[in-house]
């Protein structure tokens, strides 16, 4: 018998804590105090992301004194979430409307007296940053999709006028190179047979310099970096002729590789550039945990000095161009990360903020990196959370077993980490042993573990995690018969796969954007995908053919959905431009015919996954007593998390403890005068 507890504020000492509190959604799925802290290119201001009357803006400060920070925009809706330096001094920033994925490019000038924001591009297509120079430092360039939204051209952007001209129009490749100079030096042509071609501008034609197959190649694997102050030397990765990918430079004029990093057991994932010389001075990789390779022994003693300011792994976010002055981010598991501004003269560390200051005194579990083996014997690398106060001889295993919730990664061309994971804490929190593996076809392991997810959505994909949750129970962490999936985009259809195809093996499921029908998922990605179709079709399965599309058939959950025999909560951005909401509304509709219970909620001002935070807590409201109903976990009610909230339940509201009451408390506080 599951008995549901629910607890409002402080109470007596229970297992979840030290004092026995549960965190408050607020904190956990809440603004960030401060986050995305950058330097100015003149070194003389921080800025960084934070909110203004609820809702994430831009904030600068003089570099001396981050107390007088001012916020420098004004959104009130959607936050602001990406955004970077020009050499003018000027911020630019990328926003969509209500997650259509449109991007548009702002700029604002963040000096006193100063903050008028202005629009560079057009509605209705989807516009990036695609150089910014110290040469030119009143002018960019920005790939735009509006002559045909399947590709994009580059455009010279004057950021005083606003005016821009076209520098390279897209023949149809997947994207380009440029370097400080502005010019072209490389394009990325995305074959049919999932693979890709590097081409150089050569004599007014393009001439290919490179070939990856389709085993070789992924944005993940084998991908293009960046260009040396020259303008001919290439860095990129690759895992042509091996396994991992490794850190290679190119001359574009010869066609010479020269090896610079590698690694046996992992991909390259991250690398350090000098902000002037544009020459990568150390390079990342990570197995379980993430370590830094040097290649510059300029930097050297800086890194070492680094190392022993603060716990967690270390990451320079962000230089002057004058390179004297660095931002540093520490990450930790349990606890909020820390931003410190370094001095490289002086070799002063000066402690700035940690990016959520609530976190501090939260009672916050440890992550443990784990190896799970697959049945047919890959290692899985995963990460399991417990609650604080059930692991009592500190053998990472707890005291007896939990309810478990196997946490998914979406993509799946991606990979979990170790670090503080805000769901992680939640569950954990709430009771709940957590689980994520990295399943086959996950990246940053090599080349033969991410291909041994080809074909294999709903296939040996699922088996990992089947088989992770099976070493959960062996192990004496998980309670067989408390085990629920849920995950968000590739992890939501894996929740659909798991609840449709094995219909025994979970307690309940949580979909968030997740495709139920492979057919329709692929039939109607954003146009500006057409350059992956042939890698889909490599790695997800063929559409286009009778065969292929029979397969796809068979590993769309939509046609198991007569299996689903446990709990079902679904959620869904109406302007999602990935996964469209017909894929929840053809599953939810499937479910009610056959008299299935299944919760279906909808966020009319959301995309793929949830950008407003008042948005976030009332899914994870949501999802927090429906997990308590069907796993026995504590949980706060969802009390106020609506109020703010777009949130629509058009199925299911019934079943989910306090739902109902819920929306008809939001209704009735918004048609009051």
């Amino acid at each position: 018998m599951l008995i549901l507890v629910a607890r409002d504020g402080p109470y007596s000492p229970g297992p979840n804590g030290e004092d026995g509190s549960l965190i408050p959604r607020q904190v956990l799925f809440g603004n960030p105090d401060k986050t995305s802290v950058k330097i100015s290119p003149d070194g003389s201001q921080i800025s960084y992301l934070a909110p203004a009357n609820g809702v994430l803006n831009l904030w600068v400060a003089p570099a001396e004194d981050p107390l007088r920070a001012r916020p420098v925009t004004n959104d009130t809706h959607r936050g602001i979430r990406s955004y970077a330096w020009a050499y003018n001094n000027e911020i630019l920033y990328l926003q969509d409307t209500d997650g259509d994925e449109n991007w548009r490019l702002f700029k604002v000038n963040p000096g006193p007296g100063k903050g008028e924001v202005e629009c560079l591009t057009p509605k209705g297509c989807l516009a990036a940053i695609q150089k910014i120079s110290l040469y030119f430092p009143n002018e960019i360039l920005v790939c735009i999709n509006d002559r045909d939204p399947r590709y994009h051209d580059i455009y010279r952007f004057n950021l005083s006028t606003g005016n821009r001209s076209l520098l390279q129009k897209n023949p149809g490749f997947g994207g380009f190179i440029t370097d400080d100079k502005f010019q072209v030096r490389l394009a990325v042509n995305l074959t049919a047979d999932g693979g890709a071609e590097y081409l150089v501008p050569r004599n007014g034609s393009w001439e290919i310099i490179l070939k990856i197959n389709s085993e070789d190649y992924s944005p993940y694997l084998s991908s293009p970096i960046g260009i040396d102050k020259t303008g001919r030397m290439l860095f990129f990765t690759d895992n042509r002729n091996r396994d991992t990918a490794a850190l290679k430079v190119l001359d574009l004029d010869s066609g010479r590789e020269t090896l610079i990093a590698e690694d046996p057991n992992a991909d390259a994932s991250a690398v350090l550039v000098h902000p002037r010389d544009c020459t990568i001075q150390a390079v990342a990789f990570t197995y379980d945990r993430k370590h830094w390779k040097i290649l510059d022994s300029s930097i050297e003693k800086d890194m070492a000095r680094l190392r022993e300011v603060a716990d967690g792994e270390m990451d320079v976010v962000s230089r002057s161009l004058d390179d004297k002055a660095w931002i540093v981010s520490y990450l930790r598991d349990n606890g909020p990360g820390d931003y410190y501004y370094y001095n490289r003269s002086s070799g002063e560390a000066r402690f700035l903020f940690t990016w959520n200051k609530e976190l501090e005194d939260k009672p916050l579990a440890r992550m443990h990196p784990v190896i799970i083996k697959s049945r047919d014997g890959l290692d899985l690398i995963s990460y399991i959370t417990l609650p604080l106060g059930r692991d009592g001889d500190g053998n990472d295993h707890p005291d007896r077993p939990l309810p478990l919730v196997l946490l998914v990664h979406g993509g799946p061309w991606y990979r979990d980490n170790w670090g503080y994971n805000s769901i992680h804490q939640w569950l954990a929190n709430r009771g709940y042993a957590v689980l994520s593996i990295n399943f086959r076809g996950s990246t940053g392991f090599g080349k033969s573990f991410m291909n041994a997810g080809n074909l294999e959505w709903g296939g040996k994909m699922q088996d990992d995690l089947i088989d992770g949750a099976n070493w959960a129970v062996a192990e004496g962490i998980a309670d067989p018969d408390r085990i629920a999936i849920m995950g968000g985009s590739y992890g939501g259809y894996a929740t659909l796969a798991a609840l449709t195809m094995t219909p025994e093996a979970f307690a309940c499921g949580v979909d968030l954007v997740g495709p139920s029908n492979l057919i329709t998922f692929l039939e109607s990605v954003p146009a500006y995908w057409e350059p992956l179709t042939g890698l889909f079709r490599v790695r997800i399965g063929d559409n286009t053919t009778e065969e292929g599309r029979a397969f796809l058939e068979n590993r769309s959950p939509i046609n198991h959905a007569e299996n689903v025999t446990r709990p079902l909560l679904i959620g869904q951005g109406a302007n999602d431009p990935r996964v469209r909401q017909n894929e929840s509304e053809q599953i939810v509709s499937a479910l009610e015919k056959r008299g299935i219970p299944v919760t279906y909620l909808v966020f009319p001002d959301e995309g793929h996954g949830f950008a407003r935070p008042e948005n976030n807590m009332a899914f994870f409201a949501v999802a927090e007593a429906f997990l308590a109903q069907h796993l026995g976990g504590e949980f706060e009610p969802i009390g106020s998390d609506f109020q703010q909230s777009s949130i629509t339940v058009p199925v299911g509201a019934e079943e989910v403890p306090g739902l109902k009451e819920a929306l008809k408390a939001r209704d009735n506080t918004s048609a009051m005068p």
